[in-house]
């Protein structure tokens, strides 16, 4: 009969667990590569996504709002003016208004209210009249004004 394959023939035979130790190593090192990458690949689109993309600063003090024949139906827009937002209304035929549109209060999102003749913060109900004045609600300040040129059909608000 052979002798049984145990433990002292490996021994004696110098296969004392070498084979099964590289290979323990190799398998341990290629998981631990592989639980790392996998952890990269799910953590890094979930920090691109909590962390906002930097807005450049409008270069010039003067971006194109709107064009003239664009505020025909709704009297009104909300446009991009560097990293914030900017409210264009026109307050009578020809004749524009342009403020911040970031309320003073929380930062929110104003919008124009055309029955009640007002810039509105649907979020806490702040009110603003058209010269951008606080006039109820939460805001603590005036909404930051700015100065609008009209040429030909275009509509350029300048940062005063």
């Amino acid at each position: 009969s052979r002798p049984f394959p145990g433990r002292r023939h490996k021994e004696e035979c110098g296969m004392a667990d070498q084979p099964s130790r590289g290979r323990r190593r190799f398998l341990n090192g290629f998981l631990g590569t592989t639980l790392t990458a996998l952890a990269g690949a799910v953590l890094y689109p979930v920090a691109r996504f909590l962390s906002p993309p930097s807005v450049p600063e409008a270069a010039t003090g003067q971006v194109l709002a709107a064009k003239v024949s664009e505020l025909a139906g709704t009297r009104w827009k909300i446009f991009p003016f560097g990293s914030e937002a900017g409210i264009l209304i026109e307050t009578a035929p020809g004749e524009y208004r342009a403020f911040s549109a970031v309320c003073t209060h929380l930062s929110c999102t104003v919008q124009y209210d055309e029955p009640g003749k007002r810039i509105w913060c649907a979020c806490h109900n702040g009110v603003f009249d058209l010269t951008g004045r606080n006039v109820s609600g939460p805001p603590p300040t005036p909404l930051a004004s700015y100065e609008v040129k009209v040429v030909g059909d275009d509509i350029f608000v300048v940062r005063a």
